[in-house]
């Protein structure tokens, strides 16, 4: 069994159940979390708590006016490779067949010299999000291995599938087996560690933001 065929077939099998039984876990673990009794009296209706709810979803994606001086730039840089990373994963011609393996159903792809200078751009958006928590005094020291791992491994699916493409370090179907092998890892290490926050990032926004405007608060 060569590297890319292992790479694609029982390890990416191993990590796709990894991956599924983990978040299944960690999302029931929550879930079944016990919580104190809201004793206090609702100062608004369901509904509209609910829709408080909603609104934080959207609300807290952004920081208030009086710390964007601060945070603006790191907000930035988040989002601008979060939206870079989705492009390549879900606009890619390979990717998009293998979502449809899964879907049974596929989508237009963009063309590789996009995506080729989007990756790219990712990547350097990710550099730049390690020298700013390299050099940031607080998030140097609010940072620990599951923060630098996490980063890594998502480097490494962009740094692999760029060689890939460039056919350059390697033959093509070595490069294309690490590639796989990278994204393998990262589906095994997304529910240990803050990867998970994928899943997490919206709903506790939301129960937060319902919680406050059950109490009457402004979220």
């Amino acid at each position: 069994m060569d590297l890319l065929t292992f790479a694609r077939g029982p390890a990416l099998q191993f990590a796709l159940v990894v991956f599924t039984i983990g978040v299944l876990w960690r999302i029931v673990g929550i879930v079944l979390l016990r919580t104190g009794k809201l004793l206090s009296e609702p100062r608004t209706t369901l509904g509209r708590a609910l829709f408080g709810g909603f609104v934080t979803m959207g609300s807290r994606s952004w920081p208030h006016p009086e710390f964007i001086g601060r945070t603006g730039a790191g907000e930035a840089l988040g989002y601008s490779y979060h939206i870079g990373l989705f492009i390549v994963i879900l606009g890619f011609g390979p990717h998009i067949q293998t979502w449809a393996a899964f879907l049974g159903f596929d989508w237009p792809a963009l063309p590789s010299g996009v995506i080729t200078i989007i990756s790219v751009i990712t990547f350097a958006l990710l550099l730049a999000v390690l020298f700013r928590r390299l050099t940031h005094r607080v998030l140097r020291l609010l940072s620990n291995f599951d923060d630098y791992f996490s980063w890594f491994i998502t480097t490494l699916v962009i740094v692999t599938g760029l060689l890939a493409t460039a056919h350059f370090g390697g033959r093509y179907e070595t490069l294309l087996g690490l590639h796989i092998l990278a994204f393998d890892a990262l589906l095994i290490w997304f529910p240990l560690g803050k990867l998970m926050h994928a899943f997490y990032i919206f709903p506790s926004r939301a129960i937060n933001g319902y919680l406050l405007s059950r109490k009457g608060a402004p979220s």
